[in-house]
């Protein structure tokens, strides 16, 4: 089967750090195409050309991988909106768009699973069988409509991640998995998040890191000693909103107002592009080979990161000319001018 890359996931991965994007639920909910709560991907099959403006927007900006939204399309997940009926229409019909996508700029394609909320630590056995069979569905329909590997993410079980990669194997898929961080140090099953990461190493991931939960500054501190304790590519996909070391993740963001801020009043957290794009940098520089952006991530960051890491993309055609705006790119000996009566260069609103 000819593929919209004409080199292998191995071979880009071998290349240079690659580029991905992600966030496909959260940017099609404020769109107005998917529902806050749920987080169901019923846009795949009620408005796909939504789908698709948001797959080109990001290939445009500079991402490597059209990452087929499959991201809470298992059976669980559509059983609770009624539409497990439609699951493999639906899954089919998410890989063929990615693909339809990449094919216009060459990219690769990625199947994606992600949590269950199907297993159980504590039943592992019988919990564990239930996650087995959601992921095989979904990855038999992706090899059958053509993806290059597999994003398994936003793990929070080592259990459940190590049974993803089990099922990617079964069917000769490179897989990229990686855990969120919702708690301080470990794994919902005990595992600290290094540990978590190398023994998927161990079991044959072809990257490992990241994604979701964590803002930039503090996945980075978990990148620094992941990087040492590995000898494989890894990832990082961050949330583009300012968590600290009191607040690690974004799902424990307060509004300033008092109440929870995620997920969908996280806009007082949101980092700027030019600070995702120096982010982006810094991770580069400190060896991760797979560098993307994750839930609050749009094309105007992931162009940003593409362009600090010296990409120019058919999006970088507009990219800002402040120079040329009427206020700011006045001459400095005017620059304190009035314009429109109450607003000047030399004084910002």
């Amino acid at each position: 089967m000819t593929r919209p890359s004409s080199r292998t996931f191995t071979e880009r991965l071998a290349d240079g750090v690659m580029i991905g994007a992600e966030g496909y639920v959260f940017e099609l909910e404020r769109r107005g195409y998917i529902k806050a709560g749920p987080y169901v991907p019923e846009v795949i099959l009620d408005d796909p050309d939504a789908l698709r403006q948001l797959h080109r927007e990001f290939l445009r900006a500079g991402a490597d991988v059209m990452v087929a939204l499959t991201y809470y399309a298992h059976r669980e997940k559509l059983k609770a909106v009624g539409r497990d009926g439609q699951l493999e229409e639906l899954n089919r019909q998410a890989v063929r768009i990615a693909n339809e996508i990449a094919a216009e700029g060459g990219a690769l394609v990625a199947g994606n699973i992600c949590n269950t909320w199907s297993y159980d630590p504590a039943n592992p056995q019988a919990s564990g069988a239930v996650v087995r069979e959601q992921y095989r569905e979904q990855l038999t329909w992706a090899v059958d409509e053509g993806v290059d590997f597999v994003i398994a993410e936003t793990n929070d079980f080592v259990g459940e991640a190590l049974i993803g990669l089990e099922v990617c194997q079964e069917l000769n898929l490179p897989a990229v998995v990686t855990f969120a961080s919702v708690q301080p140090e470990k794994t919902y099953d005990g595992y600290d998040y290094i540990d978590a990461c190398k023994r998927l190493a161990d079991a044959g991931a072809a990257v490992v890191g990241f994604n979701c939960s964590r803002g930039p500054e503090t996945m980075m501190p978990m990148l620094e000693k992941l990087r040492a304790a590995v000898d494989i590519p890894i990832a990082a996909q961050p949330v583009p909103y300012r968590t600290s070391p009191t607040t690690p993740a974004f799902e424990s963001l307060e509004s300033p107002g008092g109440g929870r801020a995620f997920p969908i009043a996280l806009e007082p957290y949101a980092h700027t592009r030019f600070e995702m794009a120096d982010w982006a940098r810094r991770a580069a520089d400190l060896g991760v080979s797979f560098v993307g952006i994750c839930c609050g991530g749009a094309p105007h960051y992931v162009r940003a990161m593409a362009e600090a890491l010296g990409r120019e993309t058919p999006a970088s055609r507009y990219s800002p000319a402040l120079d040329l705006h009427p206020v700011l790119g006045t001459p400095a000996d005017h620059s304190a001018q009035d314009v429109m009566g109450d607003w000047s260069a030399a004084t910002p609103a």
